[in-house]
């Protein structure tokens, strides 16, 4: 008689967000494989209600304090703020967490998955960015690994098993070019925030669908792929793929270019890191290429200003990607409430990386210490520029 295959039991952080949900999805239409063990989630707590109903995990957490807690989910081991999520990730027996929370304050339940035993399935791009040397010397010493769900970091994972790094010259990661790709230049101060909320590929949250028009979120994927494939930031480049079909590239040293291909659908790379390190049969991402047209093209500098930045922070290392992450999401949040105009974005994160941060980044006090200044510093500038206006 054949045994019953052992049930991978998930942590999801963030289950009702974009990354939550669709992680969700992956796990329904796999169930005879994974079971929830644990969900989060900040604020959306009929969401989480109908989804713990679901799945039945063992334990769910509400990170807003103020959040009521709907009758249906008593019944479960509940955990309460951000303490209460570090308390559930470390109490709750799991293979893997998944992380779809969104920002800095993902730092800290990554770390704490690690510690306490589990994978990490991670799109949480600030952790990487803040800590990604603490993340993968923890991972190493817990003997764990940290899976990209990021599909741009996802595909260059699974291209460099087939073509070992030493075999490898640079790594490209293609960018959509966000909502205002074609508008000139001359017209992206008066861009509004319902405009560039109209991502043309993906649909994401508020915060990173703007990252995406300013190319943010790809000087953060640069980044992050610094720390996950340990290569110098000269070695990765990015282009403009408007199709979203090609997530990324990697180039040997023959200059033959290999390619990850898929539709723009988070469900194959969540899966992806979900099976690792094997393949599981899936429909999300298929594609007939007789109906595609796939084109790249240069980033223009002087639109998308923050990639330059993002460089420039990479390089200069230490202090300086925290400091980068920490004024964009400040200012990023600005725009969202109509508090700056759209290239403010790009200015202040620049006036922020000018001033003198030499700040030491050896560990979680110091990283957090950064970044609350380096958020302070930020605040105090927007403040000071609504005045002046």
């Amino acid at each position: 008689m054949k045994a019953a295959n052992k049930l991978k039991k998930v942590i999801v952080l963030g289950s009702t967000g974009s990354i939550g949900t669709s992680t969700l999805d992956v796990i329904r239409k796999n169930n005879h494989d994974f079971s929830i063990a644990a969900l989060s989630c900040h604020a959306n707590t009929a969401l989480l209600a109908a989804q713990a109903d679901e799945f039945g995990p063992a334990a769910v957490c509400i990170t807003d304090a103020a959040a009521p807690v709907p009758e249906a989910l008593r019944k479960y081991r509940l955990y309460r703020g951000m303490e209460g999520l570090l308390h559930m990730i470390r109490e709750t027996a799991a293979d893997i967490a998944v992380h779809g929370i969104a920002g800095t304050s993902g730092l800290l339940p990554s770390l704490e998955a690690i510690k306490s035993g589990k994978d990490l399935a991670l799109a949480n791009k600030e952790t990487v960015v803040m800590a990604g040397g603490l993340l993968f010397d923890l991972a190493k010493k817990h003997n764990h690994v940290v899976l990209p769900v990021d599909s741009e970091h996802s595909a260059v994972f699974h291209l460099l098993r087939a073509h070992p790094p030493e075999n490898v010259s640079e790594i490209i990661l293609t960018a959509s070019g966000g909502a205002l790709r074609d508008l000139p230049v001359e017209e992206l101060a008066e861009a509004d925030v319902n405009t560039v909320l109209r991502h043309p590929n993906w649909e994401m949250g508020a915060k990173i669908t703007v990252d995406s028009a300013t190319m943010a979120n790809k000087a953060l994927e640069v980044m992050e792929a610094q720390h996950f494939f340990a290569v110098p930031v000269e070695k990765i480049r990015v282009v403009i793929h408007p199709q979203s079909l090609v997530h990324s590239l990697v180039k040997t040293i023959d200059g033959s270019l290999y390619a990850q291909i898929s539709k723009p659908d988070m469900r194959l790379p969540i899966q992806n890191a979900l099976t690792f390190p094997r393949l599981y049969p899936a429909e999300y991402g298929r594609l007939d290429l007789e109906h595609c047209t796939m084109s790249f093209t240069a980033v223009d500098k002087q639109k998308y200003p923050m990639l330059s930045l993002g460089y420039r922070a990479a390089k200069a290392g230490g202090p300086y990607p925290i400091v980068f992450n920490a004024a964009n999401e400040i200012a990023a949040h600005a725009f969202l409430q109509s508090q700056i105009r759209f290239t403010e974005i790009a200015a202040i994160t620049e006036k922020i990386l000018a001033l003198n941060w030499e700040n030491l980044v050896n560990s979680v006090e110091e990283i957090l210490q950064v970044n609350n200044l380096a958020r302070s510093e930020t605040t105090a500038l927007i403040e000071r520029r609504k005045k002046e206006c």
